[in-house]
């Protein structure tokens, strides 16, 4: 069997290993096969055949042959870009032309540039060898790391991986990690070679990068294939040369570069460290090839002068000296010599050091890919932990302790008598650091990364124990609790930690050491204020960094302690506050301070009321005017110390450790009534004194600044996201005159003052979004501040959102003086283009859907968007920008939980909410319409533009991944149903959607259409879906057949393709249309075209669902708290405007879970204090009780939703299919009664809600009128003189059988136990017009005679007579059955009809007579003239026409 083609086999790889749920049997089969047959492109991988000469001249002939397709014509720009891809790629001539024909089903080639041909054909080519590559990769990770895969599957897997090493695969990796980096035609290109190429979107990409990504995930492959198959002596020798080569490419600003050096790194380490950890009954690497043994050791041992390349080779070392240990032969005294001497020069050149500051801690290794740094981040761990747990290297441990404990303190002078200091009371130029300190950061780094790893280690906790022994330097003992502070990273290591801490362990290090010393030197403190001196004494840099790393330790451990041990482990934080008064305390240990009492707050409620009162009493007051004065006297405040000390050291960790205290106490409060106003003086300071200046301020280290600016930009979204405003509010503000105080400010109202007058908060947030995606994508990937930077990013989008959600409602009480946002960013272009080009960040999710949320704001804002856009020279980039992004959801295999935050839901969103918004709209603009020109006159063209439009059609054709992507297809779906409806759109979509290339609107009918629905029990969401799903697709249909013009050959065919596979069936002469003649039948679905899918439609929605309906708790009855619930949830507003609903992404009204609960708390804390113990369990159970009926509450309503939404759009296409296309069908009147008989079982069906039932008897309305034209109109129209008596006779009308099915089935539609008024008018009607079509054609009062004399005047015979009395016969008949039946159910029937016609509303009363004379009309035994005198009925009828004609006499008298 042929392999797969490369996108196909990534396709079936990624549908088996990456779904959100277990492959199924039919999955695995395939996948297995793809693997199977892939495994010769897996063994000569990127390998492919180079030009030749045979192959050239048959090129430049102008005519190719390609297998299974007839012969190819080519021209001349066809023939140069061929031999031009040749050239610059090494690829043969042929396949240059195979992949021009594959980028012109793509892209459609005509009318291209030569040069753009050449870069889309190779930028496909490129994206077949990615694809083949991380197919590849994705094996190699589901078997090498555990990813919870079926184990027998992974087996499997692995039998067809572990050959493809033996043949060599390991060996072609290795070389292309290296040959792809020369240039050369195979690698980069030469210098003269096209350096660009076109990618998926059609965006320009530098042919060097897009290689440098195929190394590093050739890297990766290799890395993985360590843990799968281990290396051969000569593998490992070839990739130790790779690997110092790389290094000496390698550069910190080149991200890529240092990843694939990463790779090749890990890929050794790895091999040796599961070498000499295999359990295996073999020999290891080394003891198998003494002589590898003794070359690679002398290899690794010798040193270089490239220190980058030596850096990574002592990594190496360090692995290979492990490796030596764990496998090494004690008896012989020279590998313990060799041995030796690798730890020696380890420590000599501090290999540890390198391993933490060049590799764990860069931000290359950082932002690689999550399961590799994974992988990295254990090997290291295993490294590490055979490191410290062996013998002989416990030996050099303790030799390295003991020296850097006898080392002199690189700490200097005392802090006030410096002024090199850096961040935290770092020196710029600090010493090397001594090999052991440099051993406890390397651990720390290790299991800050990955925390759980600590868990259960004892050899960790061992060393952890000696580390901590008998500490007589302080740099080690600050690297000790380092240490310590990331072990606390766990609940049970915070829980140990602790415990260490407690004195039993150690002798100097403890708790109790911190707080003595704390009290100690706040006591010197106190002294000095007290003496005549006035001095404060020196507080030395030592036991600054000491206390530093005691706090950091405490904040861990209380931070992610259990809380319920931790309230106790810690009843006096006084303490911690008493220092940070005083001015000679250093900035660095007062943030440590601050931080470690935040990490109180959460602990109780008590707890941060007492830090709210030890703050007021200790911390430095932060004294305030009113916004725009500043106050006259000058004290030691926060504004002092961070204007004349923090300044002038170029570092704020006091000021930015206030504003997190002050943040997290600020969002625990839970009396908001004041809206801020107690804290206005706190937002002065920070909008003016902190965030108004930095930007201008300078800074030692660039992370604070961001850190600085990232807790003001918290402080301003918590006083825009937790207060509100009345209009009250906003009058005061307006109609002050004088200045008022601050006590009377509302912070919100400043801060929206600020962004609609486009001032400083405005100015500064701004600029840190103009960084631009580029730059912040430099940062996050080549600086370790660069996710601090993408943070601040992220919060200032959230603010503009947060502004705009509330500008409107204070624009008109403050204009002119103050504007709407979307004016002020109107005012550069610069300023929108900066906030919507985030949604090509896809570093971070939340960052696109800001984005795209504030550009949803934006359309529906500013009229000329699209016009701002395009005279920013940017509209291109929009579109690809939004394309990428939706076409990365659809390929996207995470599940996400809440829709709100899905990037392909809010981008569809955006599209429809923009359609019938004024043109050219943002719609317009992202699906490729013409902006510039006449939308209506627009020629879509998909396969030739990158845009949504191409993105949404084509996973529409693929439905792919219904379990993640269901939402997304009906948001698409959707999207074209409002643009088919839209005036504008209409007939560039519709013009786009009938072609044959697409067959859209019946290719989805046997596919998605009549698939069985899930199991409510396995995926509710999936199943709601799928009913919008197809109630869109019903939909379009139904629009389709309405507006379609049938005079246009491809909108007939178009039409008479949708009756043919939704009905079955089509006219005769309709059938030889082209439409039929190939794939059209066949290739839309395996079902048979002649089965009417109509009814299985139908057969889908009747279901029934489940009962909504509260049952309360005894307990809450008892407490009489019912009521209350039930007025909460009859309160209709949303949680906005205090209620519980919120509408979703549907507009279906749903309970908001947070919004109740927070209801049911207030109830419950309400009662709390009249409840006993066991009543207050008891209430905490009935509110869980509660929530979980809330949450099937809101799932079974979108379902009847959904199924009532479906059920709506399956009766819009069965109504206009039958009104306005009956005559394409063939046995009409044969398909009216099935259609009929289907709506009225489906309406007698239990499972049948009132609102289906109105739905369904419309449908059966307009069936049994078709039903009536069909036997009343004349076959050959009325005005042709060939109609004959006998032709009008014996007009075509539907079996008796037929008929009185029909009829019992409507009874008993009618007597339904669920009815209301308006059903039963509607089915009323149906009753009416179903006695009309069985009345006789013929005049009952005209004698047999006379019929029988009329047909014999028009042709003589005995056939007429004999058909006269057929019909008259089975006329009779009919109405006999016809009234049995109704008899049957008479006493009902009489019952329900007189009630509608004494009890309904006029329009009931009227219909209901006409029923009851039609029922009198047929009663040959006048059972119901009886039955309506008995009860009165015809007497008050009587009476109610007398008085009335009284009414009008005595009006008419009265005029006279």
């Amino acid at each position: 069997m042929a392999p797969l083609p490369p996108r196909e086999l990534l396709s079936v790889i990624e549908a088996a290993l990456l779904g959100s749920a277990a492959p199924s049997p039919a999955q695995r089969v395939e996948l297995l096969h793809a693997v199977r047959d892939a495994a010769p492109a897996f063994r000569t991988l990127l390998s492919y055949p180079g030009p030749k000469a045979s192959d050239r001249t048959q090129v430049e002939s102008k005519e190719v042959r390609l297998p299974g397709m007839p012969p190819i014509t080519l021209d001349d720009t066809d023939v140069q870009t061929a031999l031009k891809l040749s050239d610059e790629l090494n690829l043969n001539e042929i396949e240059c032309v195979r992949l021009l024909v594959d980028a012109n089903r793509e892209w459609v080639l005509y009318g291209r540039e030569t040069l753009e041909i050449y870069r889309l054909a190779a930028g496909l080519w490129y994206m077949e060898r990615r694809d083949l590559i991380t197919a590849l990769y994705i094996l190699l990770r589901s078997v090498a790391l555990d990813q919870g895969l079926d184990a027998d599957l992974m087996s499997e897997i692995e039998e067809q991986i572990q050959p493809l090493f033996n043949d060599g695969l390991r060996q072609r990796i290795i070389a292309l990690v290296k040959e792809l980096n020369r240039e050369e035609p195979a690698g980069i290109g030469q210098p003269s070679s096209e350096r660009y190429v076109l990618d998926f979107r059609g965006a320009l990409v530098e042919r060097r990068a897009i290689v440098s990504r195929e190394r590093l995930s050739l890297s990766h492959c290799l890395a993985l294939s360590a843990l799968i198959k281990l290396m051969s002596p000569r593998e490992v020798k070839d990739v130790f040369s790779i690997l110092k080569d790389c290094a000496a490419e390698a550069n910190q600003n080149s991200s890529v570069e240092l990843q694939i050096t990463y790779g090749v790194l890990f890929s050794l380490v790895a091999t040796f460290i599961s070498d000499a950890l295999s359990t295996l009954e073999k020999a290891s690497l080394s003891s198998s090839d003494s002589s590898f043994r003794r070359e690679f050791h002398e290899l690794v041992t010798r040193t270089g002068n490239n220190s980058t390349i030596e850096g990574f080779v002592g990594v190496v070392r360090l692995a290979w000296s492990v490796h030596l240990m764990l496998t090494q032969d004690r008896s012989n005294s020279r590998e313990m010599s060799d041995i030796w001497s690798c730890l020696e020069t380890i420590c000599r050149q501090n290999s540890f050091e390198f391993l933490r500051e060049q590799v764990l801690k860069t931000a290359a290794y950082q932002n690689d890919d999550e399961d590799i740094v994974y992988m990295y981040t254990g090997y290291t761990h295993k490294l590490m932990m055979c490191f410290i747990s062996h013998p002989t290297s416990r030996d050099k441990i303790k030799e390295i302790k003991e020296k850097a404990m006898t080392a002199l303190s690189p700490y200097g002078p005392p802090w006030g008598h410096r002024e090199d200091l850096g961040r935290n009371g770092e020196q710029v130029d600090q010493p090397t650091k001594e090999p052991f300190v440099s051993l406890l950061e390397l651990v720390r780094e290790i299991y800050q990364k990955e925390p759980e790893l600590g868990n259960g280690n004892d050899e960790l906790w061992t060393f952890v124990i000696y580390a901590g022994e008998d500490h007589t330097n302080t740099q080690t003992l600050v690297a000790f609790l380092g240490l310590l502070s990331t072990l606390a990273s766990t609940e049970v290591g915070a829980a140990k930690v602790y415990e260490l801490l407690q004195g039993k362990t150690y002798r100097s290090v403890g708790w109790s050491t911190l707080f003595d010393c704390l009290s100690i030197y706040e006591e010197k403190f106190k002294k000095s204020i007290q003496s005549s001196a006035n001095i404060p004494p020196d507080f030395p840099e030592g036991d600054a960094q000491a206390l530093v790393a005691y706090l950091a330790v405490l904040q861990k451990v209380v931070e992610n302690g259990n809380p319920m041990e931790r309230k106790k482990w810690f009843p006096d934080i006084e303490p911690l506050f008493k220092l940070l008064s005083y001015e000679n305390v250093p900035p660095y240990l007062k943030g440590a301070l601050r931080n470690s009492i935040t990490a109180f707050i959460k602990v109780s409620p008590l707890l941060k009321d007492a830090i709210w009162n030890y703050l007021e009493q200790y911390d430095l007051p932060v004294v305030t005017a009113p916004l725009g004065h500043h106050t006259a006297t000058q004290v030691y405040d926060m504004r002092f110390e961070l204007n004349e000390v923090e300044a002038r050291m170029e570092s704020y960790p006091s000021t930015i450790s206030f504003l997190r205290l002050i943040n997290a106490l600020i969002v625990e409060e839970r009396n908001i009534s004041d809206k801020g106003r107690r804290f206005m003086g706190i937002f002065k300071f920070v909008y003016e004194d902190v965030f108004g200046p930095f930007p201008q301020r300078a800074y030692a280290d660039p992370l604070e600044k961001w850190e600085l600016a990232l807790a003001c930009l918290e402080h301003f979204r918590m006083v825009l996201s937790m207060y509100d405003i009345k209009d009250d509010d906003i009058y005061a503000s307006v109609n002050t005159l004088a200045p008022s105080s601050i006590e009377r400010q509302l912070p919100l109202l400043e801060l929206l003052k600020d962004f609609m007058s486009g001032k400083v908060a405005f100015r500064n947030i701004m600029n840190i979004i103009l960084v631009g995606v580029d730059s912040l994508i430099k940062e996050r990937t080549t600086q370790t501040c660069g996710i601090i930077l993408e943070k601040a990013v992220h919060l200032s989008l959230e603010i503009f959102i947060l502004v705009m959600e509330r500008d409107l409602a204070l624009a008109d009480v403050f204009r002119p003086l103050y504007q709407p946002l979307d004016v002020i960013l109107a005012q550069s272009h610069r300023q929108i283009v900066a906030l919507l080009e985030f949604v090509r960040y896809d570093y971070l999710p939340q960052i696109q859907q800001c984005s795209i949320k504030i550009m949803t704001i934006l359309s529906s804002r500013i009229v000329g968007l699209v016009q701002l856009l395009l005279k920013a020279d940017v509209g291109k980039m929009v579109i690809e920008d939004y394309a990428a992004c939706l076409e990365f959801r659809f390929d996207d295999f995470q599940v996400i939980e809440d829709t709100k935050d899905d990037v392909g839901v809010l981008i569809l969103q955006l599209l429809v909410d923009n359609i019938c918004r004024p043109a050219p709209n943002i719609t317009h603009l992202l699906l490729g319409f013409d902006v510039n020109g006449s939308i209506e006159q627009t020629v879509l063209k998909p396969k030739s533009h990158y845009s949504c439009l191409k993105i949404i059609l084509e996973n529409l054709e693929k439905a792919t991944k219904p379990e993640i992507n269901a939402l997304l297809h009906e948001f698409s779906f959707q999207l074209l149903y409002e643009l088919c409806l839209d005036p504008l759109t209409c007939g560039p979509v519709m013009d786009l959607l009938s072609t044959k290339k697409y067959q859209f609107f019946s290719k989805h009918v046997g596919t998605i259409g009549v698939t069985p629905l899930l199991k409510r029990n396995s995926n509710q969401s999936l199943r709601i879906s799928m009913l919008h799903e197809r109630a869109w697709l019903l939909k379009m249909l139904a629009l389709a057949l309405h507006i379609s013009d049938i005079s246009s050959s491809v909108y007939r065919e178009a039409c008479v393709a949708i009756l043919y596979h939704t009905f079955g069936q089509c006219a005769e002469n309709f059938q030889s249309t082209s439409l039929f003649d190939s794939r059209a039948l066949t290739s839309i679905s395996d079902v048979p075209a002649k089965r009417n899918k109509v009814l299985d439609l139908l057969e889908v929605l009747q279901f029934r669902c489940l009962d909504t309906s509260m049952k309360y708790p005894q307990l809450l009855s008892n407490l009489g708290i019912e009521s209350k619930i039930e007025e909460i949830l009859r309160n209709s507003a949303t949680f906005e405007n205090g209620g519980v609903y919120y509408y979703s992404e549907r507009g279906d009204r749903l309970i908001d879970l947070d919004a109740f609960h927070e209801k049911l708390l207030q109830m419950s804390q309400e009662l709390n204090s009249q409840l006993s113990e066991s009543e207050k369990a008891g209430l905490k159970e009935s509110v869980h009780h509660l929530l979980k009926w809330a949450w099937r509450y809101n799932k079974n309503l979108e379902e009847q939703a959904a199924q009532l939404h479906m059920l709506t759009g399956w009766s819009q296409m069965v109504e206009v299919a039958v009104s306005r296309r009956m005559s394409l069908f063939e046995d009409r009147s044969q398909l009216l009664f099935e259609l009929l008989d289907a709506s009225l079982n489906a309406t007698t069906s239990p499972d049948c809600s009132v609102k289906m039932a109105y739905v369904l008897t419309n449908v059966s309305l307009t069936c049994m009128a078709k039903l009536r034209d069909e036997r009343f109109i004349c076959p050959a129209g009325t005005d042709s003189d060939a109609v004959t008596c006998l032709d009008i006779i014996s007009s075509k009308q539907l079996p008796n059988a037929a008929c009185n099915s029909l009829l019992f089935k409507l009874v008993m539609a009618t007597l339904r136990n669920e009815s209301s008024e308006t059903l039963r008018r509607r089915q009323y009607a149906l009753l009416l017009s179903y006695f009309q079509y069985c009345s006789s054609i013929l005049d009952s009062d005209v004698p047999p005679s006379v019929l029988r004399f009329l047909l014999l005047e028009e042709q003589e015979g005995d056939d007429e007579d004999i058909t006269l009395q057929k019909v008259l016969k089975e006329h009779s008949e009919l109405a006999h059955a016809n009234f049995s039946i109704i008899r049957k159910e008479a006493q009902a029937i009489v019952d329900l009809v007189t009630k509608d016609a004494v009890h309904g509303s006029e329009a009931g009363k009227a219909i209901s007579f006409y029923v009851l004379d039609a029922l009198i009309s047929i009663d040959h035994e006048k059972y119901f003239l009886n039955q309506l005198q008995s009860r009165g009925i015809l007497r008050s009828c009587l009476s109610d026409v007398t008085n009335y004609l009284s009414k009008v006499g005595n009006v008419k008298i009265g005029e006279l």
